[in-house]
């Protein structure tokens, strides 16, 4: 049977099942991202990140609900949805495992999620009369600090950081 042990951290947590799956979870509900969308991003970064690999499975929609305590039907959607992009397939009698191919799909969209981000909030601080030196300076000060502290979706252990 899998075993499981999480370090919970305000709304963050490790979610470690065996060596079959391990993975950072981030989960916060105040965001303004759904709670469904943020596991779907989560776990195509960590296929970005090969942290989850081709061929492997991930945990039942029962199993990891009871982990990120979260609604059942939560994680059923997003599982849905990471199906109906490509990057899940439903393997009969075993469950979901990551689709061949996903690995380079999901580094794209990684990268447009990000770009897409950035320039939301580049284009508030160019409207906010910040010139492009200063939000240079912002963003070279803030990657600085962030660094050290921020996990990834492949972290094992959850920083110290609160932010």
């Amino acid at each position: 049977m899998l075993l499981a042990s999480l370090y919970y951290l305000t709304s963050t947590l490790v979610l470690r099942l065996q060596k079959e799956f391990q993975m950072f979870f981030s989960i916060d509900a105040n965001n303004g991202v759904a709670i469904y969308e943020q596991i779907v991003r989560q776990v195509k970064f960590a296929i970005a990140e090969e942290s989850l690999r081709p061929g492997q499975l991930l945990p039942s929609v029962r199993t990891l609900s009871v982990q990120l305590a979260l609604n059942p039907n939560t994680i059923a959607r997003a599982y849905q949805q990471l199906q109906s992009d490509g990057v899940l397939e439903s393997l009969r009698g075993r469950g979901l495992a990551v689709c061949q191919g996903a690995t380079k799909a999901c580094r794209e969209e990684r990268r447009s999620i990000i770009a897409d981000r950035l320039q939301s909030v580049l284009t508030e601080a160019l409207h906010g009369g910040l010139s492009a030196t200063e939000i240079e300076d912002i963003v070279r000060k803030q990657l600085k600090k962030l660094t050290p502290t921020v996990n990834t979706v492949s972290s094992t252990v959850p920083s110290q950081h609160t932010a």
